[in-house]
């Protein structure tokens, strides 16, 4: 059982980092930005930067992962938030939910029943225990 839980908790911790990794888009050390492209500025300063997790849930290849990116004196350096995650090819992939109805109770986005029922209907397979209940996140 020891085993199972410390192969768990690894996994875990490798979803997070993967998953952490994937909300700095572009830094210069790994590739050239595309022209236009919007780069926090501790990213673009090539700066330390420390994200403050709020909530991590992962059910196989899907997460639901609420963060805060903090330069070292633990001030935001950019907007964070909630994101819905998906394991494609190996890595972690942040979903667009621009093409969702627009809710004017929920502008937010905040994970309400309403809420993931639009996102199980637009990612099949989605699962509903990933998401935290309400006034469970922090």
């Amino acid at each position: 059982m020891k085993t199972f839980k410390a192969a768990l908790t690894m996994s875990y911790l490798a979803a997070a980092c993967a998953l952490l990794l994937s909300f700095v888009p572009y830094s210069s050390a790994r590739q050239k930005q595309p022209a236009g492209a919007h780069v926090p500025a501790a990213v673009r300063a090539e700066q330390k930067v420390i994200f403050k997790i709020h909530y991590l849930k992962v059910h196989g290849d899907w997460a639901w992962i609420d963060v805060t990116p903090l330069d070292e004196k633990g001030k935001p350096v950019a907007e964070g938030g909630p994101s819905l995650m998906h394991k494609e090819a190996g890595g972690w992939k942040a979903m667009d939910l621009s093409g969702l109805p627009d809710d004017p109770d929920n502008p937010m986005q905040e994970p309400t029943a309403k809420f993931v029922k639009q996102l199980q209907k637009t990612f099949p397979g989605l699962p509903a225990d990933i998401f935290p209940r309400a006034g469970k996140t922090g």
